[in-house]
């Protein structure tokens, strides 16, 4: 019996007025792949994610979880699904420390009011937090707990929005811009951590302008221009697509500057 891909879109299209922002976007992403979404900017990647996660309603198409269509769901059906996101600006809560913002990826998974409310008491003994010390620890996060998160570094305030969407368990995290002002240090750390989660079996869908991080991280690569799909398929080799090449500022400089500039 085949396995359905975790995320499958189906002419996915959306309009703002006039404006068709994406145009009919069909690609799959294989179950514990590591996709990238690329494309220059205003070429539709958060749109399209923000469409996947329901921020945006589609105008046409279907977008299916594991085979199941969620188009119609809002986006705290789709977390419960197992669908989690990032979002390219920070938005950890400052006022919280870092195990409290951790634990706030929990609330998807209570079942009643009671396990709802139970992540809020933050009690030192309780499952909730233990779980989000033990996540802490997986992902690197080398701090006090009980810190304010908005004294930490940027880099590793990252790295703790990454750890919160882990929180729902999901099965497929997709990630907007998470190396986005990180130095060489925190991105390789933060590659290595997001393939060890993926050897795990999750599935990963990332928005990134750091080609040297979608190369290391990514598997597959997905480009889009001007609201449509222009390549769907290895890394290795999306910067030897002519589509791809004209659509960062024209072949002739793009082959010039090299594949590292793709983004």
């Amino acid at each position: 019996m085949a396995i359905e891909p975790a995320l499958t879109l189906e002419g996915v299209t959306k309009r703002f007025g006039g404006l068709a922002v994406t145009q009919d976007i069909r690609f799959e992403v294989p179950v514990g792949a590591r996709t990238a979404l690329i494309g220059p900017n205003g070429a539709g990647k958060t749109t399209l994610f923000n469409l996947i996660s329901g921020v945006y309603k589609i105008d046409g198409g279907r977008i299916l979880l594991d085979g199941r269509p969620i188009q119609a769901l809002p986006p705290r059906k789709r977390v419960r699904a197992g669908l989690s996101r990032s979002f390219q600006n920070i938005r950890l809560m400052p006022h919280l420390s870092v195990v409290e913002n951790i634990m706030l990826g929990q609330h998807t998974l209570a079942s009643d009011i009671g396990s709802l409310l139970s992540p809020l008491a933050w009690q030192r003994r309780s499952k909730w937090r233990t779980q989000a010390e033990d996540s802490m620890r997986r992902a690197g996060i080398d701090v006090d707990p009980d810190a304010p998160v908005s004294g930490l570094p940027y880099g590793l305030r990252k790295k703790i929005e990454v750890v919160r969407a882990l929180m729902s368990r999901p099965r497929l995290l997709m990630l907007d811009e998470p190396a986005a002002g990180l130095n060489p240090r925190e991105t390789a750390e933060l590659s290595a951590f997001l393939k060890s989660v993926a050897w795990e079996g999750l599935t990963l869908l990332v928005v990134e302008h750091d080609m040297s991080f979608v190369h290391d991280l990514c598997d597959r690569t997905v480009v889009l221009n001007f609201g449509r799909l222009i390549y769907d398929g290895p890394t290795h080799g999306v910067q030897d697509d002519s589509q791809v090449r004209e659509a960062y500022l024209g072949s002739r400089r793009v082959a010039a500057q090299g594949a590292g500039h793709v983004a």
